[in-house]
């Protein structure tokens, strides 16, 4: 397990591995999937009338914020706890 440090100094468990290393690719991906389809089912009509670009760009917007600072914090602390409870 690879230890990353936070603005704040704590220092936080990360995923083993390179950066595009499987245990990280699945992680983003438990994370993204969910956010795009929730922002696509809450803003159907307001992005159906968008250029492929604008929505993109409109979900990408959106979507990076949510995943990076809310939910992928919560996932490691996620596998955190439960590698420690497994002794892993």
């Amino acid at each position: 397990m690879v230890t990353l440090c936070t603005a704040g100094g704590r220092k936080q468990p990360g995923f083993a591995g390179s950066a595009a290393g499987e245990g990280a690719a699945v992680a983003i991906w438990i994370c993204v999937l969910p956010t795009l389809t929730a922002i696509n089912l809450t803003f159907a009509n307001w992005l159906g009338s968008m250029s492929a670009v604008a929505r993109t760009f409109v979900l990408a917007t959106i979507a990076v914020p949510i995943v990076i600072y809310g939910l992928m914090p919560q996932l490691q602390r996620a596998r955190a706890r439960l590698l420690s409870a497994h002794g892993g």
